[in-house]
Parts: structure tokens; C-alpha cells; sequence
């Protein structure tokens, strides 16, 4: 399945907001997850395998690291719960990173809004609004649309993935 997103990730400063922000727009409440990804190191983009009790998939996808809201190519095959495919891919590539996380899933609509907290880095909130159809302008005021009723300014948006985060915290205690 491809899929274009538009997406940010942010610091999450207050959850109790984030819910009741979510309440307020119907969002549908899919469950809390504990998830585990797997990153591998490849040539372009980022290849990780995401293993829980309510999403299992292999992604693959490609965005820039920015301060803002940003576009994101992403091709996804969901995957059986208990599956082989770690184990196959860790005998073919290297493991860039593993990120071990609490996640809080919901949807309104086509967007799909995650408050995790993430082992060794806290707390946050990412929303992806994603389309199938390419229309990149709805995707991307959608997302702005829950920046603003969240009351996320700029400064909080976190411009790298959950493993560039965990790799660069990993140098610094070298």
C-alpha cells in the first residue's frame, strides 16, 4: 500500500489537552500499543519493521528531517502477528536502531494521531494525515488544522524519526 502523509512530530507538553482536543473531534480511540520497531540500515529512506499487539507491518518511507509539518512517501505491508520477517531482515542488514514504545492510537477520519511515550526520550504526539489520492494541499491543512488545536507551536516540532533521536542520544554517551 503506498500512501503520501503529511506529518509532524512534537513534544508532548500537555496529553490531558491532547485527549480532550481528540474527544472533541470524534476521534475513534483504536487502543494502546506497546511497539517495538526495528530500523535497518539502508541506502535512501528508512526500512523498519514495527512489531504490536495492534499494528505489525514492514515500512518503508522517505522524508526530509524538518522543523515543521513535512511530506512523507511511504510504502507499508501489514504483516501477520507473529511473523518471521525481523528475523530474515536482520540476517540481510544491519540493525540501525531499535525504539521500544507506549502508543496511544487514534483516528478522525483519514488522520491518525499517536501520543507515545518512547523509552529513553519521554513523551510526544505525532499526526499524520495521509492520502492515497496525492491531494497533498487537504493532507497538509489537516495537519496544520491539529497543530493549532493542539496548541503546538514550531519550537516543539521534533524534525527527526524516534531512531535518529535514540542514535544521536546513543553518540552523546559515547
Amino acid at each position: 500500500m503506498k500512501v503520501l502523509n503529511f506529518e509532524f512530530k512534537a513534544r508532548l507538553r500537555n496529553a490531558a489537552h491532547v485527549r480532550s482536543i481528540l474527544k472533541s473531534q470524534r476521534a475513534r480511540f483504536l487502543g494502546t500499543d506497546h511497539q517495538v520497531d526495528t530500523y535497518f540500515r539502508v541506502p535512501a529512506g528508512r526500512l523498519k519493521i514495527r512489531e504490536g499487539r495492534i499494528e505489525n507491518s514492514l515500512i518503508f518511507y522517505r522524508r526530509t528531517n524538518s522543523a515543521h509539518a513535512r511530506r512523507s512517501a511511504v510504502e507499508m505491508m501489514l504483516l501477520p502477528r507473529r511473523h518471521s520477517v525481523r528475523s530474515i531482515l536482520s540476517s540481510a542488514l544491519k540493525i540501525l536502531a531499535v525504539v521500544d514504545k507506549r502508543r496511544e492510537i487514534y483516528f478522525a477520519g483519514n488522520v491518525k494521531i499517536h501520543l507515545d511515550r518512547v523509552r529513553g526520550l519521554g513523551a510526544f504526539v505525532e499526526v499524520e494525515a495521509m492520502t492515497r489520492t496525492g491531494d497533498i494541499r487537504k493532507v497538509r491543512a489537516q495537519a496544520a488544522k491539529f497543530q493549532k488545536l493542539f496548541a503546538i507551536p514550531n519550537s516543539d516540532i521534533v524534525p527527526l524519526s524516534y531512531s535518529d533521536l535514540i542514535l544521536k542520544k546513543n553518540r552523546r554517551k559515547r
